[in-house]
């Protein structure tokens, strides 16, 4: 009776994860997502070719200098934390795109916005629904707080600088 106890929850548990995952993130419904900046609206875009779109977002002017060694430890730390799931610092997908170069394609601003409003990003910015099209998943909101994500900004031009 226990062992089937169990088994249930984990049924549950396990189906309930499932329909999260697969529902929309921002709690947006099927019909909200048929407007006209949907992602096939920006199929056309290369979203492997370099922009110099800022994005949208509240990062609008990022002032960069040389790279920080410290800082960029921090923001290896937080990537593992937060985005390696998901992400490698290579050409190779897993579940988003390989972030290679990333920092020689996309301004400071326009990382530092998807990293933070991804949901926002991908359905108003033409490069991140493109990366939506292209990759069919959605980038989770991670909760990354600006500095952190500032982090993760300098260890990527720390691996791009390679």
């Amino acid at each position: 009776m226990k062992n089937l106890k169990t088994l249930l929850i984990a049924t549950l548990v396990s189906g309930l994860t499932f329909l999260y995952a697969c529902g929309p993130s921002n709690g947006a419904t099927e019909a909200d997502n048929t407007s006209a900046s949907t992602p096939a609206a920006s199929a056309d875009i290369d979203p492997a070719a370099k922009s110099d779109s800022k994005g949208v977002g509240k990062f609008t002017d990022v002032k960069l200098t040389a790279i920080d060694p410290a800082m960029a430890d921090k923001g290896l730390v937080v990537f593992n934390a937060k985005c390696a799931a998901c992400h490698k610092l290579t050409d190779q997908k897993v579940v988003g795109p390989g972030l290679k170069d990333v920092t020689k394609r996309r301004t400071p601003e326009w990382i530092m916005n998807q990293i933070t409003n991804p949901v926002e990003m991908e359905a108003k910015d033409p490069v991140g629904q493109a990366l939506l099209a292209k990759h069919l998943t959605q980038m989770t909101f991670q909760n990354v707080t600006d500095e952190e994500t500032r982090q993760i900004l300098e260890y990527f031009r720390k691996n791009d600088s390679k």
